[in-house]
């Protein structure tokens, strides 16, 4: 960091395996790769290319190349697998992967239908080729899951060869975990964590205020998803208590 400070809670150090942040990219030119990463780059675990951007970006290797040069794993997003998979392409999908080299693989369901034991086995099957992060909950904002189907389907893709389940929200933070207006489902959300380890969740978290709620519950070193590239250093910052919002949450007030 720029300068000393007491009572900061300690971070997990990159390469991590939990207090994770995965950045959704969905469209940023090859100048603006460079200049995120020139500031972000140390706080940045994974990329997610979002939804289907990939097929259409210009340059997409040369892209993919910027993010690699850091370190950092990219992937592409799971509805992009759903695209391949609903037009029985599942092998050239994984050809796609190798020839971009790409190590970091979603698989979803939120915009097709997949009988859950198929899923379980595409995902036993990407994990010859690279690590597996796995989408459970639908974007459909009617499909409501209880939570106790939450913690069924997550327990069996992470058995299945998941290194991380994804609590779906969509880029904009209004469905799955949340209601429409974006506020949590805490009675969900503590539910899949009585049965579920929080380091193997990667919480989908697009809103500041759903950061600030995640942040509240577990800690600094939360797993953080489909982050906006220009508020990554406000999110690191609200994760160390230097943001208003968490300014009083690390600090032990007897001492300062």
């Amino acid at each position: 960091m720029n300068f000393n400070l007491t009572q900061i809670p300690d971070r997990n150090l990159k390469p991590r395996t939990n207090g994770i942040t995965m950045v959704m990219d969905k469209g940023l030119s090859i100048p603006e790769v460079h200049n995120f990463l020139s500031v972000s780059g140390p706080h940045v675990d994974i990329v997610k290319l979002g939804f289907g951007t990939s097929f259409v970006t210009p340059n997409l290797r040369e892209k993919i190349e910027v993010y690699q040069s850091y370190n950092i794993p990219i992937y592409f997003g799971g509805t992009l697998f759903e695209a391949f998979l609903v037009r029985n392409q599942f092998n050239d999908y994984i050809a796609v992967c190798k020839d971009y080299g790409i190590e970091y693989m979603e698989v979803s369901d939120g915009s097709i239908t997949i009988p859950h034991a198929e899923k379980c086995g595409y995902i036993e099957k990407l994990t010859k080729h690279g690590t597996i992060l796995s989408e459970v909950g639908s974007k459909d904002a009617a499909h409501i899951i209880p939570p106790y189907k939450w913690i069924e389907l997550m327990r069996a893709e992470l058995n299945a060869g998941a290194t991380y389940v994804i609590a779906e929200a969509r880029e904009a933070g209004n469905v799955g975990i949340y209601r429409g207006s974006g506020e949590v489902r805490e009675g969900l959300v503590q539910e899949i964590l009585t049965q579920i380890p929080g380091e193997k969740i990667l919480w989908e978290a697009p809103q500041k205020a759903q950061q600030l709620y995640f942040i509240e519950l577990l800690g600094c070193n939360v797993n953080l998803g489909n982050i906006a590239p220009t508020e990554m250093i406000s999110l690191e910052a609200m994760r160390v208590g230097l943001r208003g919002d968490t300014f009083s949450l690390f600090l032990n007030k007897e001492e300062a």
